[in-house]
């Protein structure tokens, strides 16, 4: 079931949207400069997005966002985000926001599949000659009994 993008719905591509829905926002005290601000306002915003709700994002794609949200992804499927670089909540907002998409994109890129290959002649001969270099070494160090 596909819906139209709505406003509020993140953009990840120019035909992909992440909806609103699955992702939820929460302000926090954020750490870093600001002041007396910093321990009065909650700018820091923690981010949740339901990756295993998500109906819009490409299942190959889901899995390879999963993987690349490592320690972020949380037990019950939901990649957790915190920005607080900024001292604002909409830049912070917008921060989230903005690497949350990064994410998407960087997932719905297809590995390029790797083509096995033999190692050439000139390669195998430097090798055994290495090796042969290697052994005579071991050679001369060893007691010669006479």
């Amino acid at each position: 079931m596909t819906r139209e993008m709505r406003r509020g719905d993140l953009r990840v591509t120019a035909n992909l949207y992440i909806p609103a829905e699955d992702i939820s926002e929460a302000f926090i005290r954020a750490s870093g400069p600001g002041g007396q601000n910093v321990n009065k306002v909650a700018t820091a915003v923690q981010l949740r997005f339901d990756l295993k709700g998500n109906e819009t994002l490409p299942g190959d794609a889901k899995a390879r966002m999963a993987r690349l949200a490592g320690s972020r992804l949380t037990q019950s499927g939901e990649i957790l985000l915190q920005a607080d670089r900024f001292r604002t909540q909409e830049q912070n907002r917008q921060d989230a926001m903005e690497r949350l998409a990064e994410l998407a994109r960087r997932a719905l890129e297809r590995p390029k599949p790797r083509k096995p290959t033999r190692p050439t002649k000139g390669s195998k001969e430097r090798r055994i000659a290495a090796k042969k270099q290697r052994g005579e070494i071991k050679k001369m160090r060893s007691k010669s009994i006479d």
